[in-house]
């Protein structure tokens, strides 16, 4: 069992390794508040998500992209940070917003039918005043999820 344990998180690494070697950053706007978002546009980027990170940029974030609009949930297993979830319909306004609290299993679901989630440090959101209804500007030039 141990030998398969080892096995799999070896494994896992490689697969983390490769995949993180391109990063694609996007700059987005919300009313005046400008960001970077890291993109999530595969399956493999979207499970990772930001788990086992320490650290994350003031105005950064990650941007997930799902395949089609639908009601989602994000959690924070294996994720440090404290972090604010927005999601976004396919327009990209904003339907809902949540934090999340590091290292549980509880589960931030999106109001209504959402194509995107932008995670950001705890509070960035409430800090700059934004709130459900609001639109992310930028969006046009992300990939299609896969």
């Amino acid at each position: 069992m141990r030998l398969v344990t080892f096995l799999f998180i070896f494994l896992y690494s490689i697969v983390v390794t490769a995949d993180t070697s391109t990063k694609l950053i996007i700059p987005l706007k919300i009313s005046v508040s400008t960001l970077t978002a890291e993109v999530a546009h595969t399956q493999m980027l979207r499970a990772r998500g930001l788990m086992n990170r320490t650290s994350l940029e003031e105005n950064s974030g990650m941007l997930f992209i799902f395949p089609e609009a639908g009601y989602y949930s994000m959690w924070m297993l294996n994720t440090n940070i404290p972090l604010s979830v927005a999601f976004l319909d396919e327009k990209g306004v904003i339907l809902n917003l949540a934090d999340m609290i590091p290292h549980t299993r509880t589960t931030h679901n999106s109001a209504g039918l959402a194509k995107y989630a932008l995670e950001m440090n705890q509070g960035w959101f409430s800090a700059r005043g934004i709130k459900a209804g609001e639109k992310v500007i930028g969006l046009e030039k992300v990939p299609t999820a896969n």
